[in-house]
């Protein structure tokens, strides 16, 4: 492993944003590097943001983690992501899901598109469709886990809607320059539980 990945990790293991095993084994097992543009690969390990393409970033990796632990995502669970971007969330995930599990992972801008479904081809389990997920994919609901790697203006009925009873949604909400993570759990088929996890800052859900 390389020395700026192992620092990075047992500094986000410290500072709690690591918790569970089966996402610390995620995190070792994929390389963020392979999922930054060329001029980027010697920051990869650096807790930030970087740029892809088309005014889009890879998010800065603790934040991945955070999103993550609440998503609370089991071996064997169907995740549909909002946002490919890179890729890198979807790797993720993918090692979490497991070979009995299912990574449905949506992208509208063609070059980011291209860019992570390259990206993801060793990823079997990942199924990587150009489509507005801002409206979910009702084809393949209902759905474990949700997530949405952009900022939302308010929360999306359309996508609760296609998450299963028990089933976790992970998305940053709000209109303006930050917003609040927000996890919503379905409890029954008509009732829905939110908390809130803090202030966090994404690029607009393009639709």
């Amino acid at each position: 492993m390389r020395e700026d990945k192992r620092f990075l990790l047992d500094l986000m293991k410290n500072d709690g944003v690591l918790k569970s095993p089966l996402v610390v084994r995620a995190f070792e097992k994929v390389a963020r590097e392979n999922f930054v543009l060329p001029e980027y690969k010697k920051r990869a390990y650096d807790d930030i943001p970087l740029p892809i393409m088309v005014e889009q970033t890879i998010s800065q990796p603790s934040t991945v983690a955070i999103m993550t632990e609440l998503l609370d995502v089991r071996d064997g669970n169907k995740v549909f992501e909002v946002g490919t971007g890179s890729g890198y969330h979807a790797a993720i995930l993918s090692e979490i899901v497991g070979k009995n599990g299912k990574v449905i992972t949506t992208e509208i801008v063609p070059e980011v598109y291209a860019f992570g479904k390259k990206n993801l081809e060793k990823y079997m389990n990942v199924e990587v469709i150009f489509l507005d997920g801002s409206k979910g994919h009702e084809k393949k609901a209902p759905y474990d886990r949700i997530i949405i790697a952009a900022a939302a203006p308010e929360t999306p009925e359309i996508l609760k809607n296609q998450l299963k009873v028990g089933g976790k949604l992970v998305v940053p909400v709000g209109a303006g320059p930050l917003q609040e993570m927000t996890l919503i759990e379905r409890v029954s088929k008509k009732k829905y539980k939110s908390t809130y996890h803090g202030n966090f800052m994404f690029v607009l859900m393009k639709n």
